[in-house]
């Protein structure tokens, strides 16, 4: 258990609590059976993936615009295919795919049981790099926003995590003190060096068992959350 000083807990959205990869397949999935359908849904996964989070890298430490992140993911991908596609084909298909992403709400097992938990005994929040208005629909699609008492994105505090101004965001939008907040998330970067940077503690969501230094606390089940809070 940690101190019981903890008062307020702030969740990374994407990756810890709602499943972008199962729900990106979705998207893709219709879009490729209806206007690509000679590339199977696994392989352009397989080349997304590691594209998308170059992308998002990149985007987080703004080396390229919120444009270039839709568009560039898709044409490198298409590209490591050998498939053609012309600049308005990955428009539309950027376009479709932003709409249809939130309609899908598969979460993370163990998210409704653990944020009931934790909504009895904390002030639960988000913090999240994602685009506003997608990072909305995906929260209240999935009928996880009743939980939560704010949500911070990167537009609305003009920077993204890892950068401390977000932090310093989320807290006043909470009216929380960091020496009482922790921060849970999926990214070592973003969300828990992050969270420490800005004076936050912070634990590591590993559901993919990745080795991490020993002083980080870590769950690789969102309900062992319940052993530190």
């Amino acid at each position: 258990m940690l101190s019981s000083k903890i008062t307020d807990i702030f969740f990374d959205l994407d990756h810890t609590l709602w499943d972008f990869d199962v729900n990106s397949e979705l998207a893709f999935d219709v879009i490729l059976k209806r206007d690509h359908p000679t590339i199977s849904i696994t392989d352009f996964i397989e080349k997304y993936i590691p594209i998308n989070q170059a992308c998002w890298k990149l985007y987080q430490y703004d080396k390229i615009t919120h444009d270039e992140l839709r568009y560039n993911r898709l044409k490198h991908t298409f590209d490591a295919l050998e498939y053609t596609v012309s600049d308005a084909q990955i428009e539309s298909m950027a376009y479709d795919y932003i709409e249809l992403l939130p309609e899908n709400n598969r979460l993370f097992d163990g998210t409704i049981e653990v944020l009931e938990y934790l909504g009895k005994k904390y002030k639960l929040h988000i913090i999240t790099n994602g685009f506003a208005d997608v990072q909305y629909k995906k929260i209240n699609n999935s009928n996880i926003a009743g939980f939560f008492q704010t949500i911070t994105n990167s537009e609305m505090a003009g920077v993204k995590k890892p950068n401390p101004i977000i932090f310093e965001y989320a807290l006043n939008l909470a009216q929380a003190k960091k020496e009482s907040s922790i921060m849970i998330g999926d990214c070592l970067e973003a969300d828990v060096q992050g969270a420490l940077n800005a004076g936050l503690d912070a634990i590591f969501f590993n559901d993919k068992n990745i080795k991490i230094e020993q002083n980080i606390k870590q769950v690789t089940h969102l309900l062992e959350l319940k052993k530190y809070l």
